[in-house]
Order: structure tokens, then sequence, then C-alpha cells
């Protein structure tokens, strides 16, 4: 976002929006980042001042994957899964696939992020690795669980 500070400068704008177990939602604030960009410090900074703000505990932090972000999240709030989003993790996906795949990955991506259990998900990921983990394991690390060790 543009801001204007004596002269217009480009800032990344953080926001932590919050839901609830009950869902409802809530804006929890926005933050203005420095000149050096978003950066796991200045997440460190604003999950503190969250806590302080009384957010007492986090169930759940979904993020576009920047990295530092789930050790500052341990710092404040030690017993949170840190989950990278969907969106965020598909676009990374795609940094490590050529061109012409895109669309094959993403219909073969679909039944893992969208099965109805945790079984479902993990036959869905496993086909999927059956399918393109020799071309592309990159993708596979992004998307693999830590505990299901994946062979390629």
């Amino acid at each position: 976002m543009k801001i204007r500070e004596g002269q217009v400068a480009s800032r990344p704008i953080c926001m932590a929006l919050a839901v609830t177990a009950e869902g409802h939602r809530d804006i929890l604030g926005l933050w203005a980042g420095g000149e050096g960009g978003e950066g796991a410090e200045q997440w460190l900074r604003v999950l503190t001042e969250l806590k302080n703000r009384g957010v007492e505990d986090v169930l759940m932090l979904v993020c576009d994957g920047l990295k530092g972000l789930p050790d500052a999240v341990g710092e404040v709030w030690p017993k949170t899964v840190v989950q990278t989003c969907v969106v965020h993790l598909l676009r990374a996906s795609f940094r490590y696939a050529g061109r012409q795949d895109w669309d094959k990955i993403t219909k073969a991506l679909k039944p893992v992020h969208t099965a109805p259990t945790e079984d479902a998900a993990t036959s869905r990921f496993l086909e999927f690795c059956e399918a393109w983990g020799r071309k592309y394991p990159a993708i596979v690390r992004l998307w693999e669980p830590s505990d299901l060790g994946v062979e390629l």
C-alpha cells in the first residue's frame, strides 16, 4: 500500500484476522510494515502485542509461508498449529513445475485440499505422489505432512 511519510512509499500491510470456535470473525488489527518489508521479527512484535491485548490462545494460525513465522508463533503461543494457506501453497508449488503442467497439477492437488477427512486427503496425496512425485519432488516436499514419509 502507498503510505505518505514525508514522501510516498510502498509498505506491506499486515492483517490479523481471528475466527472464534463459534465462527465469529474479527479483524484484530492492521500494521504498516517497515522499510525492510514484512518479516518474522515484525510478526513477533504483532503477535506479542496481540497477546498483551488479551489473546490468550491461538488454536491454528494460517499464513503465507513466511520463513521464521512458525518460530515467532511458537514463542508467543507454543501449542499453536501453523498451516500454510492453500492458495499460497498452490502458488509455491508452481515455482517448481513447468508452466505446461500447472493445470494438471492444480487438478491433481484439488482432491487433496478439498478432501472431507484427513484419511481421504492422505489417500489423494499419495495418488498425487505416485503421479507427479518423480517429476516434481519439491512439490511433494511442500505438501508432505512431516509424519507421512513418502518415498519417491
